[in-house]
């Protein structure tokens, strides 16, 4: 996943709703501590790090409010000197100006948005939900500002006479539809109304983020006895017993929750009591009827965006998304949801059948539930490909797997190399942090991977950045990559599962996006691209996982040294359409949950959320028992506070988009520096440089087609 920290102005960090980390309500408590006459605080000026990279053994908590009050303060000014100009409007003293604004607040909110996601803690989530209206408030300011329209509607009408090159002709395009999209039109009544319902959104999002967490940690399970979860290895025992203990729960195991429903280790677990116990803890981990419980948050977001996109003349939230996507329209959307349904749910119900019939093989007694599905098909996937998860894990060691997988595969394609840095401060003790060669030698970025998880992280994975590329700033990208791999026994290995191996693949090739941004302006920079474009770099990367020349590199037994079988390697590949009905319809159903919620008109009732949600799957014939949505409602991160309102369709998007382009790959001779280079040049280096339509078509010769997305799950032409 990629979460996007800033939404409009280069210099406006805005985490609104619709951002990476939202945030909610007054400053007063951290702005009446006093301030040390001696200490300066680190976050106001640059940091005289390689890259500009974050001080985090100098940052603290406290730095933060008043922070962010100096760098909204500052960028104000900014505005208000770029508005109040009396000179005529022109590009450079008004859309250059903005771009050059609020440097600082975008400082803060990056190094702020890294911590609030990855290493949080209470004294961050109070900041984190007392700034968020404040931002929210702030874009506002800028963006229904009528001075400051005029001025970028006058540059948008004259734009043809200006003769500027390609970039900056994109960038007055995309000031002055971001500046009506947020409402520059409006009437001043309706811009009061329109600034209410986003603080509102921004305060509440918030909230959701905090509820989330706490809720995720709560709902682990907890376990008496070893024999509870047979099944698990001995290194998965002891970092159960490790995990219970650091909670203070000593004599107990303890499994804590992903962000997913599914849970990583029912493939293993042979108890089936305990499988319920798991699913149903990760079901209802935010439907408990306690304070962590989010369906009122969810119900009233919805209602609030439904109202906003009314004012500002749209039909649904989801038409006002998706305007400015690839996608364009909520009716493509559907259409595209529509054709790939029938195929994946009529694929679903063959490996039900064939799950079931090995439960009844096996006298098992019961009918197969969601809870069973993992643990079956593990056995079914066995059974067909002779293939083991837990035995391929030994093969995965994290290690070799980044760098002569990850970084291997980068530097074929590439020709980029990796030096690790130990002298570069970092916010937590497993944070690993590596300069970035490109091909000519030339240093030209830093990377930071933090891999494991923990209770005061967020859940699932993402990209982001802590210093956005641009040559007017005369910034280089500092990159991030977050997972929550379980975290080793002490003394043994980070042994990871061929799912988290394509998840460092998919992460990476985001930060791909980022390391090879060319941007003069930093609003159009690297990955600042639509939702349902900004996967395909990520995605298309997850295929460099299993070539063969990549996985033999990458793929050691960690014990003996010798490498992954050949026939191994084989079922790996041969297995891969395995489950995939299962796996196609569990995102649908996420995907048109999303869809429904941005859906609504305004004016309706605030919508019971499990109602709501059981409705939506039913008449969208996504109701399968035993496939639950990959995210219910109450626990979607994506949609609720990380920018993926309307947008989580964006993953199967831009998985046709990916396998398509793979195509290209493959019928241009596959892992070359030639090809690596063409696409880093037509698509990774591009960022916002134009239509995402164009620049596709550029690179593939043609429209992007549907058929090599069905072909690689293994479910045919349709």
């Amino acid at each position: 996943m990629f979460r996007h920290p800033l939404h409009g102005l280069a210099g406006a960090v805005v985490f609104g709703a619709v951002l990476t980390s939202t945030w909610s309500t007054a400053l007063m408590s951290q702005q009446a501590q006093p301030r040390s006459s001696v200490r300066a605080n680190p976050l106001l000026t640059k940091s005289p790090l390689p890259f500009e990279a974050p001080p985090f053994d100098r940052i603290q908590d406290g730095d933060f409010a008043p922070a962010f009050e100096a760098g909204m303060t500052r960028q104000l000014e900014e505005i208000a000197a770029i508005a109040e100009n009396p000179a005529a409007p022109t590009f450079e003293n008004t859309l250059v100006a903005l771009e050059k604004s609020g440097q600082l607040l975008r400082r803060v909110g990056l190094v702020f948005n890294g911590l609030a996601s990855a290493n949080t803690n209470p004294a961050l989530q109070k900041i984190q939900q007392a700034v968020a209206p404040k931002l929210a408030a702030q874009e506002d300011a800028i963006f229904l500002n009528p001075k400051l329209f005029k001025r970028v509607e006058a540059i948008y009408a004259g734009r043809g006479e200006l003769r500027l090159d390609a970039e900056s002709s994109r960038l007055v395009e995309y000031y002055y539809r971001r500046f009506v999209r947020a409402g520059a039109r409006l009437s001043d009544p309706d811009k009061i109304k329109l600034r209410a319902l986003n603080e509102q959104d921004a305060s509440l999002s918030a909230r959701y983020i905090s509820l989330l967490l706490a809720a995720a940690k709560n709902a682990a399970l907890v376990v008496d006895s070893a024999a509870e979860l047979a099944g698990l290895s001995n290194d998965e025992l002891e970092a159960a017993a490790l995990a219970a203990k650091s909670r203070e729960l000593g004599g107990k195991w303890l499994i804590p929750l992903v962000n997913t429903t599914q849970q990583p280790i029912l493939p293993s677990l042979e108890n089936r009591a305990t499988r319920e116990g798991l699913f149903r803890a990760s079901w209802t981990r935010t439907e408990r009827g306690d304070a962590n419980d989010t369906r009122q948050i969810i119900a009233t977001l919805a209602e609030l965006r439904a109202r906003k996109a009314a004012l500002l003349g749209y039909p649904n939230y989801a038409a006002w998304v998706l305007e400015d996507q690839m996608a364009k329209t909520p009716a493509a959307v559907g259409q595209f949801l529509e054709r790939l349904i029938p195929p994946a749910t009529a694929r679903a119900r063959d490996e039900a059948r064939d799950i079931q019939a090995l439960i009844d093989q096996q006298r098992g007694g019961f009918a197969l539930e969601p809870w069973d599905w993992d643990f079956y098909a593990e056995q079914v996937r066995k059974a067909r490909y002779d293939l083991d998860g837990a035995a391929l894990m030994p093969y995965f060691e994290l290690d070799r797997v980044l760098r002569d997988g990850v970084f291997y595969a980068a530097h074929g394609l590439y020709g980029l190399t990796f030096k690790e840095r130990h002298d570069i401060p970092v916010y937590h003790k497993d944070v690993r942090v590596f300069e970035v060669f490109d091909r000519d030698g030339t240093s030209m970025a830093l990377f930071y991977g933090d891999f494991f998880a923990r209770d005061n992280k967020n859940g699932g994975a993402w990209m982001d950045n802590f210093v956005i590329q641009s040559t007017l700033l005369g910034s280089r990208p500092v990159i991030y990559n977050v997972t929550n791999f379980a975290t080793p026994a002490p003394g043994q290995p980070a042994l990871i599962s061929l799912d988290d191996v394509m998840t460092m693949f998919h992460e990476f090739g985001h930060a791909l996006h980022g390391l090879f941004a060319d941007q003069r302006y930093p609003s159009l920079s690297g990955t600042n691209v639509a939702r349902d474009f900004v996967e395909l770099p990520s995605q298309i990367n997850e295929h460099w996982a299993l070539e063969p020349a990549v996985l033999a590199h990458y793929a050691v037994h960690h014990k003996t040294g010798a490498p992954m079988p050949q026939a191994l390697a084989d079922r790996i590949r041969k297995a891969a359409t395995f489950n995939q009905g299962y796996s196609l319809t569990e995102i649908l159903a996420a995907a048109e949950l999303d869809m429904r919620w941005h859906s609504l008109a305004p004016g309706l009732p605030e919508q019971a959320a499990n109602a709501f949600e059981a409705a939506a799957l039913a008449s969208s014939k996504l109701g399968l028992p035993q496939v639950p949505p990959r995210y219910r409602s109450s626990y979607f991160l994506h949609i609720w506070a990380n920018n993926y309102a309307a947008g989580y369709y964006a993953y199967l998007w831009a998985e046709m988009l990916d396998n398509d382009a793979f195509a290209w790959f493959t019928e241009h001779g596959g892992l070359t520096r030639a090809n690596g280079d063409r696409f880093r040049q037509m698509i990774l280096s591009r960022g916002n440089a134009g239509d995402y339509a164009t620049l596709y078509r550029d690179f593939r010769g043609q429209d992007p087609s549907i058929e090599p997305m069905l072909n690689r799950r293994g479910i045919g032409r349709q």
